[in-house]
């Protein structure tokens, strides 16, 4: 066996709707409704599925916690995506800055989302 990719992880959010509202008009993803009432966040060919604490679904980690998050997304255009930030009254907590990421030298800026999962934005350079 060997992993290819990923498909999906999921986040333990206080608020749905302020988590769909950050992801959705600050960084572009799309809202999904799935399986009747769960709610996922759909970039690429990936998605977030959001539990709300206190209503997990399960089988779950063992200590779901909104916060607890450190994403990193990569983007085609970093300067877009800080005017996307800009517009949408998101705080840039760092950068741009130099990292390195899966597969080489990244550029990043950093925000954090209603939960304060740190977010961090990537292009590759």
């Amino acid at each position: 066996m060997s992993v290819i990719g990923l498909d999906h992880l999921v986040l333990t959010v206080a608020d749905i709707e302020a988590t769909c509202a950050f992801y959705v008009e600050a960084l572009g993803m799309q809202r999904e409704i799935f399986a009747g009432d769960r709610t996922a966040l759909k970039f690429g060919s990936q998605k977030i599925n959001l539990h709300e604490a206190g209503n997990e679904f399960e089988p779950k980690a063992v200590h779901p916690t909104p916060g607890s998050g450190d994403l990193c997304f990569i983007v085609h255009n970093l300067e877009a995506a800080k005017l996307r930030l800009d517009a949408a009254d998101v705080e840039i907590i760092e950068g741009p800055v130099s990292r390195t990421g899966a597969t080489g030298e990244l550029r990043s800026i950093y925000c954090r989302d209603p939960d304060g999962n740190l977010i961090e934005l990537s292009q590759y350079q």
